[in-house]
């Protein structure tokens, strides 16, 4: 049996054009760099490679700790023959970056065509819903919450951080590569309204999570007994649009105690997916 040998190139000129994508072009670059229409993005640690890769998403090259070749990141390598490896030590790759890699790994990946909302709400009965998330951090965390508490998809406005920006990959644990996603008002020229129009045709009653005199628990049996239900939840801060509120079929909270007034998106989402999600399995 031939023994794999993977394709190392130690890092020598912090400047080569290859190393753009890891070291100067920042995630909107990312997202046009490539081929037209395409474009990279990066994920980063084994883990969070591995599912991408399981995925079916293909890599451009790595970005790896020297001891990671032989280590956490064999397997890895051992599925990418001929994707070149760039290597060096931990402080070097720092250096090179600006942050500290998660477990010493990067790997540029690129982009497929997404699904249209028809196909990510197909058969679904329990969606996630985000209104202009700019903080990639919280469109990881949703993301990793909506997959682990039984949510079918998530629809994003185009306002939204892009999931597949390092950070928002990182967070989530690579589960935006588990559980299909689309933007939602790319179908409705741009206009949430209509996203939320486009869920109505589709069979969703829609739930916007937002603290108003006329909301109902999160744990109304009503909301449990919809048999297809869009979560939808706004942006940090602001919270939810008045007009995507008065659009929506219920308005919902989640009950605060010691005069808190709302949660973080991330962790409100965590909470709603629990009590509105599918049933859990067994374990």
């Amino acid at each position: 049996m031939p023994v794999f040998k993977p394709n190392i190139i130690e890092i020598s000129d912090f400047e080569a054009p290859e190393l753009d994508v890891y070291a100067r072009l920042t995630e909107r670059q990312l997202y046009n760099h490539h081929e037209p229409g395409k474009g990279l993005f990066i994920a980063e640690s084994p883990k969070v490679i591995e599912r991408a890769l399981d995925a079916g998403y293909v890599p451009v090259s790595f970005l790896l700790e020297k001891k990671h070749i032989t280590g956490e990141a064999r397997g890895i390598l051992s599925r990418c023959e001929g994707v070149p490896v760039y290597t060096a030590e931990f402080d070097v790759l720092t250096r090179l970056t600006g942050f500290s890699l998660t477990r010493g790994a990067l790997c540029a990946m690129g982009r497929r065509p997404l699904p249209k909302v028809e196909e990510v709400c197909a058969g679904a009965r329990r969606i996630a819903v985000l209104e202009d998330v700019v903080n990639p951090t919280n469109v990881g965390a949703v993301f990793r919450s909506a997959a682990a508490l039984n949510m079918d998809g998530v629809l994003l406005t185009t306002a939204c951080s892009n999931p597949l920006y390092r950070r928002a990959v990182r967070v989530s644990m690579g589960t935006v590569f588990q559980i299909p996603w689309t933007f939602l008002d790319r179908e409705a020229d741009g206009h949430s309204r209509k996203g939320m129009e486009l869920l109505k045709k589709l069979g969703f009653k829609t739930a916007a999570m937002a603290l108003k005199e006329n909301s109902i628990s999160v744990d109304h049996p009503a909301l449990a007994a919809e048999e297809r239900l869009a979560v939808v939840l706004g942006a940090e801060g602001d919270g939810l649009s008045s007009a995507v509120i008065a659009d929506c079929d219920y308005t919902v909270c989640i009950p605060m105690a010691h005069g808190v007034d709302s949660l973080n998106v991330a962790a409100a989402s965590a909470v709603a997916f629990w009590a509105l999600g599918n049933k859990p399995g067994t374990f």
